[in-house]
């Protein structure tokens, strides 16, 4: 919509006053602005387009690296897991060579505490076999040097010794 003063800019001369003038048509200025401004503002519309389609370009191209991104990190992982399995087998396997060190290592030495008890029992058994002898004899001795006790001093509640069995 014109303002007012545009309505009365239609009434002025259309030249300076003198001899009389065909009469002069009023001034369009929103046409005049529209004719100016028309051709930067086509070149906007087309820098917009531009500008759209590089956006779309770009959100495609990010989309793209984000897959390849994804795939990536896939394989990353996938690769890790793999390679924590193998380190876990090795790692297994090394601790089991250690534990069967340490296991032959201790067999070792029980056997040798086992020989050296063998020793020992070969080398004491003749000893204390004579000393239970001895003891033995002593013990057979001193029942050979006291008298039985007669039965008629045994307690009349108490048997003796039974046939076939204590």
């Amino acid at each position: 919509m014109t303002g007012f003063r545009d309505f009365l800019t239609r009434f002025r001369p259309a030249a300076s006053p003198g001899r009389a003038a065909p009469g002069g048509v009023p001034a369009d200025r929103s046409a005049e602005l529209r004719a100016e401004l028309a051709p930067p503002l086509a070149l906007l519309e087309q820098a917009e387009a531009e500008a759209r389609t590089v956006r779309e370009r770009a959100d495609a191209a990010a989309a793209s690296r984000r897959r390849e991104a994804a795939q990536q990190a896939e394989a990353i992982v996938a690769a890790a897991r793999e390679e924590a399995r193998t380190v876990r087998a090795r790692t297994a396997e090394r601790l089991l060579r250690v534990a069967e060190g340490e296991a032959a290592a201790l067999l070792a030495e029980a056997e040798r505490e086992t020989v050296a008890v063998r020793d020992r029992a070969r080398s004491r058994t003749p000893a204390l076999a004579d000393r239970v002898a001895a003891l033995v004899l002593e013990d057979l001795a001193a029942e050979q040097a006291s008298p039985p006790p007669p039965e008629s001093r045994r307690a009349p509640d108490r048997a003796g010794p039974r046939e076939g069995g204590p």
